[in-house]
């Protein structure tokens, strides 16, 4: 299997409003960048889209390190929250129903093709590729008009 780095981030301009998200794919020495924006959304869903998109961009199942500042992302896969999540029939602990359902289903429907490791890096912390993704996420945010 190909082992492929991934680094990602979300951003929001107001939350909720504009927002953008972008990923960083690293294999074998090349890098490519993707990016995209929507005109209202939350942070949780840019930093959930941009894992998403990542995954997506892959053309193989492949071993998969993904490196994000977003705890909400990296959390519920690490601390177990999804399997939570879906024993309880997408109800939180509180009862109440899991914010980006539609989102966290597309994600584990990918995870399942793919090795991945989750990795929580600390944002704005002069780690390179997380302050490059947040740069390409924020430019991904659409103008208002």
């Amino acid at each position: 299997m190909k082992e492929v780095s991934i680094y990602t981030d979300g951003a929001c301009s107001g939350n909720p409003g504009p927002g953008g998200w972008a990923a960083l794919l690293i294999y074998n020495g090349h890098e490519k960048e993707i990016s995209g924006g929507e005109k209202l959304t939350t942070n949780q869903r840019m930093e959930l889209k941009a894992a998403l998109k990542a995954l997506a961009a892959l053309k193989e199942p492949c071993k998969v390190k993904i490196y994000s500042d977003s705890a909400y992302l990296v959390n519920a896969f690490r601390q177990g929250w999804l399997k939570k999540w879906q024993r309880n029939g997408w109800l939180t602990i509180e009862k109440k129903p899991v914010e980006n359902r539609d989102l966290w289903e597309s994600l584990l429907a990918l995870t399942e093709r793919h090795e991945v490791e989750w990795y929580k890096v600390k944002g704005h912390s002069n780690n390179y590729y997380n302050e490059r993704c947040d740069r390409l996420a924020r430019e991904a945010i659409p103008a208002e008009k």
